[in-house]
């Protein structure tokens, strides 16, 4: 009984973590520099992508559970609607570099999965909750290193969808020539 307590207890902040306000960055605000190892083994950084393309950071809370799983599936199968915009799309958790390939493998991911398990990222980003995973979050970055919207509010299903959506509104010019795969010539590679 007391186990059980326990896991209902555990489950409970789990969830309500998620519903918390997830950060105090303000649209606006430069965005903090990151660099993180992706999937495919590069290195990426903001800074690669100034004055070249707006970038979207979408955070997720852990590879291989349902919601992640179905906006991972979302960029996937509908990130053609992204990449007719001038920006790039990247998830981005605190999970190991080796549970994000794991997922990236299975989803057939054919963008960057951005690793950060020291976590410093995500508290730049303000978007760690109760138990130390981030929250579902979405930034969009401009050209110029601010952050024109935060999106706390995301459709798993319908991600691909609902950010090339907020790219029109943010009037983000559209690319010269849609890209694929996702991974961008500009990024930083170690």
């Amino acid at each position: 009984m007391i186990k059980l307590l326990s896991k209902l207890t555990l489950t409970a902040l789990f969830c309500l973590s998620f519903t918390a306000q997830a950060t105090d960055l303000k649209v606006g605000d430069v965005a903090p520099n990151f660099k993180l190892q992706a999937t495919d083994g590069h290195f990426y950084q903001l800074s690669d992508y100034k004055g070249k393309q707006n970038l979207v950071l979408a955070w997720y809370p852990m590879a291989n559970t349902r919601g992640c799983t179905l906006e991972c599936k979302s960029l996937v199968e509908k990130g053609h609607l992204i990449r007719k915009y001038n920006a790039v799309y990247m998830m981005a958790s605190v999970d190991d570099l080796e549970d994000n390939q794991a997922f990236a493998r299975e989803q057939k991911a054919d963008f960057p999965m951005l690793s950060d398990p020291t976590k410093e990222t995500a508290k730049a980003y303000d978007v760690l909750n109760l138990v130390r995973v981030a929250n579902r979050v979405t930034f969009y970055i401009g050209k110029d290193g601010k952050i024109l919207k935060i999106d706390e509010d995301i459709n798993a299903k319908t991600a691909a969808e609902d950010i090339a959506a907020t790219l029109a509104e943010l009037n983000v010019e559209k690319a010269e020539q849609e890209s694929e795969p996702n991974i961008s010539e500009t990024a930083q590679v170690e």
